[in-house]
C-alpha cells in the first residue's frame, strides 16, 4: 500500500503568531478527527518550523519546508542549508515547486542537485513536475512533465527514487479560471507512474506516492483522491484554514 498524504503548502502567509495558532488548530482536530492512515504534513515558510516542531511534539503531523539550497553550507547568503532544516526537526522539503521554477527560475539541472542534497541528509522531497497553460493547449503535457522527471530524477538509482513523493501541479488550472477534472488528474498521474516504471520498475513505481496539487478543496477532494495513481494532495489556500485541510484529509 502506498502511503496516503496531505501535505499543506502554506506559500508565504502566516507571522508566527497566526501559525502558531493554526498548526495546534489542526493537530487538535487531527487527533479527535483522523484515524492515522493518512499522513498529514505542514509545510511551512522558514520563520516557523523551529517552533512548529515543538507545538508538534507527540502528534504523527509532519514538518516541511518549502525549499532548500543545493549547497551544504558556505557563503550563500540568503539561503537555507538541509543540515540547517534537519536540526530543527524537518522531514520534508518542497522542491521544484511552480512558483520556484517560474518567479526563481529553477531549472531542471538545479532541482536534481536539491534531490541529491536533500536525500542524502536522509530527508523526503516531495517533487513538484506539471504543465503551464499554453503546454497543456498544444496537448503536449505528457512530453514536458515526463522531461522535467527525466532531468531531475532520472539520474537517481532505485532506491534513492523510491524515497521521493512526486507532486503533479496542473499550473493551467491555477489562478486561470479553467479547472482540472478528476479525470485529468489521474490521467497525468498515470503517465508519470507508466515512466517510472519504464525506468525503475513496476514494484518501484508502484511505491511512490504521487500527489495531486491543483487547487484541492474539501469540495473536490473526494473525487481527485479516488483516481487509481492519485495517492493524495499537495494543499495551498485550502490549507491556511484547518477545518477545510481536516475536512480534504478525511476525504479518503
Amino acid at each position: 500500500m502506498r502511503k496516503k498524504i496531505v501535505a499543506g503548502n502554506w506559500k508565504m502567509n502566516k507571522n508566527l503568531e497566526e501559525g502558531q495558532a493554526l498548526a495546534s488548530e489542526v493537530k487538535h482536530m487531527a487527533e479527535d478527527e483522523l484515524s492515522g492512515d493518512v499522513q498529514l504534513i505542514m509545510c511551512t515558510p522558514f520563520i516557523h518550523l523551529s517552533t512548529l516542531k515543538g507545538l508538534l511534539k507527540g502528534s504523527a503531523i509532519g514538518l516541511g519546508a518549502q525549499n532548500c539550497s543545493e549547497h551544504e553550507s558556505g557563503a550563500y547568503t540568503g539561503e537555507t542549508s538541509v543540515d540547517m532544516l534537519k536540526s530543527v526537526g524537518v522531514e520534508y522539503v518542497i522542491l521544484g515547486h511552480s512558483e520556484r521554477r517560474e518567479y526563481f527560475n529553477e531549472s531542471n539541472e538545479l532541482l536534481a542537485k536539491k534531490l541529491d542534497t536533500t536525500l542524502k541528509s536522509q530527508l523526503t522531497p516531495i517533487f513538484c513536475c506539471g504543465e503551464p497553460l499554453e503546454i497543456r493547449e498544444k496537448e503536449e503535457q505528457n512530453k514536458y512533465v515526463q522531461q522535467q522527471i527525466e532531468e531531475s530524477l532520472f539520474h537517481l538509482s532505485a532506491e534513492e527514487v523510491s524515497k521521493v513523493v512526486i507532486a503533479y501541479e496542473p499550473i493551467w488550472a491555477i489562478g486561470t479560471g479553467k479547472t482540472a477534472s478528476a479525470e485529468q488528474a489521474q490521467e497525468m498521474h498515470a503517465v508519470i507512474r507508466k515512466q517510472l516504471e519504464g525506468k525503475y520498475g513496476k514494484e518501484v513505481a508502484d511505491s511512490i506516492s504521487i500527489l495531486y496539487g491543483g487547487s484541492v478543496k474539501p469540495a473536490n477532494a473526494k473525487e481527485i483522491f479516488a483516481g487509481e495513481d492519485v495517492d493524495g494532495g499537495l494543499i495551498g489556500g485550502a490549507s491556511l484554514k484547518s477545518r477545510d485541510f481536516i475536512d480534504i484529509a478525511k476525504s479518503f
